[in-house]
């Protein structure tokens, strides 16, 4: 691929498509644009009619009466119905042919080494499960109780959420990267009455002492009964303490249980499933509540038609379970259809960049899902790397977790996708459970940049403060003006947050945060928070749009763009730019950056300031902390929560360098 502003420029036009290959749109599961939009026009006209179908193949106790009501702010969806997810996910398995067939594929950090890998199948899945629901009954844990679950990426993290689910407990993962005071803080904020994890976990060749955190945590978690203790690592790599009378061993508490005990407890459909904390740019974490049946219904069929599952997939999302993108798509979604799904422990980067290509190959890997800013570090790896690997089991490729620029979308398609894969960009939210937008592999084409079209039952519009919706090409407020079966309920022990914060700014409609265009043949492109939507001189600027131009030329390796306050242009853009090895840091850089940005998207869009840096800081799932920034840009203290950041010493050295 060129890596020159030309070569951007032609693929940034919106009459560029990527159409379908043929020979995938042979198999796909909706094959035209034509049968996409009846069944969309279906979803928004008569939900009842296209729910039932669509859920037919899930298990439901009793069936629900009303398909959903909605009384502002609040969604009810599929009342009167009774179930229990893992009956849809585990039990409905178990009289088929899938009950051997691979569920969970785990591969530990250490690569090479014996029992560093495992496969369970969904009987010894069901197996599983089954005996920890007992365990956590013996524990006294019942319907309403909640759990926090704070481990690694190994498969008993599934196991634990799953038994929770089994028992009628609300689970509250929280992701293995966390510190202990936010640990604790969550712990609280919910309630919890037991916590599972585990003695520690691999990080980049280092040891995450996970039990020690939780220890800390618990000191200050009055509803804390019991610790549930999976040892990972083992007494000889990792010694943990274990307080008598609360701390139990996993293996001890497994073989002690009565699997008679671990039936599956019938809730209503709106019972709580899992509570998520989100981090807020102030305040404490908002606790995103999900109930049972609707976030079920948006993860399973998002999963099928999105991802165009087949019976012969081997599917790997390399997000996180401790993130919301773990929860719908590596075990709720892919489990719920029968799919067979990859677990990684470790760093893509472990031991060395070829690491993810090589878990493809060896698995035979046929769709992947991540997030852009890893495939922008693989970008500035270098493609050796991936290009040295076979990856001929791939067939389609899919983005999550933030917009993807042209470019990255664009290295993706042809150095891991071989330029036969279709690339499935998505956008949706911890808040929205599943998958609002995309375009779906055979039916539609894609545009590098775009997240697409709106899935089934979403209704989005690009609107104005006034609410009214803005003309093609017009930047405005991204809002969804019907509930999805997905959407929140609620912000845990705080419904007025839930009102103020998604509720009030356009009366009527979820308000996402988002800011968003919509192009001439209605595909939607998020261009960031709506808050990274600058206003200079009168021009609306997208961070999202500014950082992807700068991606665009050959020196820059990453870029954050933040808005600061100007008192001549209302706010002035600063851009903090990575540069790729082998290209300096000096003024003749920062002039051509300048210039490229003003040829790219215009003179208006210029950047006020350019500031290079060895690193920008990051959270633990990769995304970068445009917030801190703008406290940097800003020159002022950083505030609210920071739990979340990789690496301080790289906000330090910001710092320094302002100084």
């Amino acid at each position: 691929m060129k890596n020159d502003s030309q070569a951007i420029s032609t693929f940034l036009d919106e009459t560029r498509r990527f159409d379908p290959p043929r020979n995938f749109v042979e198999g796909a599961r909706i094959k035209s644009k034509d049968e996409y939009e009846r069944l969309y026009a279906e979803s928004l006209a008569s939900p009842d009619t296209f729910w039932k179908r669509e859920l037919a193949e899930l298990v439901l106790r009793t069936p629900w009466q009303k398909t959903f009501e909605w009384e502002l702010p609040h969604a009810k969806w599929f009342l009167g119905a009774t179930l229990n997810a893992t009956e849809s996910c585990l039990d409905r398995h178990q009289t088929t042919a899938i009950r051997d067939k691979a569920a969970l594929v785990w591969e530990g950090e250490p690569e090479g080494v014996p029992g560093e890998t495992r496969t369970l199948t969904y009987g010894e899945l069901f197996q599983r499960v089954v005996e920890f629901s007992a365990v956590l009954r013996s524990l006294g844990v019942k319907k309403g109780d909640r759990v926090t679950i704070y481990m690694g990426m190994v498969p008993e993290v599934a196991v634990a959420m799953l038994a929770c689910a089994r028992v009628g407990a609300t689970h509250t993962v929280v992701f293995g990267g966390f510190s202990a005071e936010a640990l604790r803080d969550r712990i609280n904020d919910s309630g919890s009455k037991v916590v599972v994890t585990q003695d520690g976990a691999y990080r980049r060749g280092a040891i995450v002492p996970l039990k020690a955190m939780v220890d800390e945590a618990v000191a200050q978690t009055p509803t804390v009964e019991k610790i549930v203790v999976f040892r990972r690592l083992g007494e000889e790599r990792l010694k943990i303490e274990m307080k008598p009378g609360r701390d139990v061993e996993w293996s001890d508490a497994v073989s002690g249980a009565n699997p008679a005990h671990g039936g599956a407890e019938v809730v209503d459909a709106e019972h709580p499933l899992f509570i998520l904390y989100t981090s807020g740019s102030t305040g404490k974490p908002k606790g995103v509540l999900h109930t049972t049946l609707g976030y079920l219904a948006g993860a399973h069929v998002t999963t099928k038609y999105v991802f165009d599952l087949r019976d012969d997939d081997v599917y790997w999302c390399t997000a996180d379970v401790g993130w919301v993108t773990g929860h719908s798509y590596i075990v709720y979604g892919p489990l719920s259809n029968g799919a067979t799904c990859v677990l990684y422990e470790g760093a893509p980067n472990f031991p060395d960049w070829g690491r993810f290509w090589r878990i493809i190959d060896r698995h035979r890997v046929s769709i992947l899902y991540t997030a852009p800013t890893a495939i922008r570090a693989f970008i500035r790896a270098g493609t050796e790397w991936v290009d040295a690997a076979d990856l001929s089991s791939l067939r389609l490729l899919g983005s999550v977790g933030e917009p993807i620029n042209p470019e990255a979308w664009i290295w993706y398609h042809e150095h891991v996708g071989k330029k036969r894969c279709p690339v499935v960009d998505t956008w949706w939210q911890t808040e929205t459970g599943s998958i609002m937008m995309t375009t779906l592999p055979g039916a539609v084409a894609a545009k590098p940049g775009s997240t697409g079209l709106p899935f089934f039952g979403v209704e989005p519009d690009v609107v104005g403060k006034d609410g009214k919706s803005v003309p093609p090409g017009s930047g405005g407020m991204f809002v969804l003006k019907r509930p999805w079966p997905s959407i929140l309920r609620t912000v845990w022990g705080d419904d007025e947050r839930f009102r103020k914060t998604y509720f009030s700014e356009i009366p009527g409609v979820y308000f996402t945060g988002d800011g968003a265009r919509r192009d001439q043949d209605g595909y939607f492109t998020v261009v960031g928070r709506i808050d990274d939507v600058l206003n200079v001189a009168g021009h609306r600027i997208g961070t999202a749009e500014i950082e992807s131009a700068l991606v665009s030329n050959a020196a820059v390796a990453e870029a954050a763009a933040v808005g600061r306050t100007d008192d001549l242009r209302g706010q002035a853009l600063v851009v903090f730019v990575t540069l790729k090895p082998g290209h300096a840091a000096d003024a003749a850089m920062r002039t051509a950056l300048e210039n490229h940005v003003a040829k790219e998207i215009g003179k208006f869009a210029k950047p006020d300031e350019i500031r290079f840096a060895d690193g920008l800081p990051k959270t633990r799932s990769g995304k970068i902390m445009r917030r801190l920034l703008k406290d940097v840009a800003a020159g002022r203290e950083t505030t609210g929560d920071t739990s979340t950041l990789e690496d301080f010493a790289v906000l330090a050295k910001l710092r320094a360098d302002d100084e």
